[in-house]
């Protein structure tokens, strides 16, 4: 087993910094969009051996330090009692969202296991196939919160929001509710194999500071502090968390994944030393050539200058356009890469 990517996560001393992206499994892939002209995403997640296989392709493809199981962030929400769909281009779509207090109570209980046999089988058949670790993940409260509500993608979050501040009980319950099932859901994903774990709070950004500290935190706090005696490194990502990052920072996780709107230096000196860092090109970056991308990855590379606890990555998905060869050039660069 290849442990660069988890003696990362624990911040010891490497001589260069482990790889990899999220979204390293999706549609810049030609052997991905070969799977997707014959199937849905949700058929992939919910078909082990598919799932697998896309799940390993960016291992083989790109040569990247960790695989990440390949499943969707609203895979929980349908085995928890609501039907979702993914058309093609557009992401989870929810038919009766969360409006009202009394809806809440339309969430069933997670049972992993029973509900989600496929996901922990992809995770028992991709063990046996790689030398990388495997990431297991899922959503954050308030981010799993935000898809039930709006019911589809958003710019301003009016219905979350709106519940959040005019029903402070039923939100409350929302995500405890959500934090609860989602440390059970990780819990099984470690059981099955998972050697690392990242929690996404991809729109935790949408929040003011206030907001985020007193009505989303404690309860991404909730379920982190479930998942310690799991054992394994847990990666806490977000975007457009500068604002709050020191707050976004204390509800917890081994390492705190930002994107690319802050420098990785500054960043690191107010998440502290005592936790790792993942980030932080723009994926935007990726589009143009390659001088350029890899002037920005050095940059990155030299603010961090060798500290241990880094993993590179993307400051969030690879985008759909991105050329193939860029991201392996970026592996190969970030690879190669030695402090002058």
């Amino acid at each position: 087993m290849k442990d660069r990517f988890l003696r990362a996560c624990w911040r010891e001393p490497l001589d260069r910094p482990p790889v990899w992206f999220m979204r390293q499994a999706g549609r810049w892939s030609p052997s991905y969009r070969a799977i997707r002209a014959k199937h849905g995403i949700l058929d992939i997640v919910k078909s082990p051996e598919l799932a697998m296989v896309v799940t390993l392709q960016p291992v083989h493809e790109l040569g990247v330090d960790a695989a990440i199981l390949f499943a969707d962030l609203s895979t929980p929400i349908e085995a928890m009692g609501f039907s979702v769909r993914i058309g093609a281009g557009e992401g989870p779509v929810i038919a009766t969202p969360i409006r009202t207090p009394e809806d809440v109570h339309r969430l069933r209980p997670l049972d992993p296991e029973v509900q989600l046999p496929f996901v922990l089988e992809t995770i028992r058949r991709a063990r046996d196939k790689i030398d990388v670790p495997l990431i297991g993940f899922a959503g954050a409260p308030f981010t799993l919160a935000s898809y039930l509500i709006e019911g589809g993608s958003t710019k301003d979050f009016t219905e979350t929001k709106g519940l959040m501040v005019r029903h402070p009980e039923a939100w409350r319950q929302l995500l405890d509710h959500l934090a609860d099932s989602m440390a059970t859901y990780l819990r099984a994903q470690v059981d099955a194999g998972a050697q690392a774990l990242q929690l996404f709070d991809s729109w935790a950004g949408a929040l003011s500071p206030h907001d985020y500290a007193a009505r989303a935190m404690p309860h991404t706090r909730r379920l982190l502090e479930a998942l310690r005696e799991t054992g394994v490194p847990i990666i806490h990502f977000g975007t457009c968390t500068a604002g709050f990052l020191e707050a976004f920072t204390s509800a917890g996780g081994d390492v705190v994944g930002i994107d690319w709107r802050i420098p990785i230096d500054a960043a690191w000196k107010r998440i502290g030393e005592d936790r790792g860092i993942q980030g932080n090109l723009d994926p935007a970056a990726l589009l143009g050539p390659p001088q350029d991308w890899r002037a920005q990855a050095e940059d990155i590379l030299r603010r961090v200058d060798g500290r241990p606890g880094h993993i590179f990555n993307l400051g969030h998905g690879v985008l759909p356009a991105t050329p193939p060869e860029h991201l392996r050039g970026l592996v190969q660069f970030v690879h190669g890469y030695r402090e002058e």
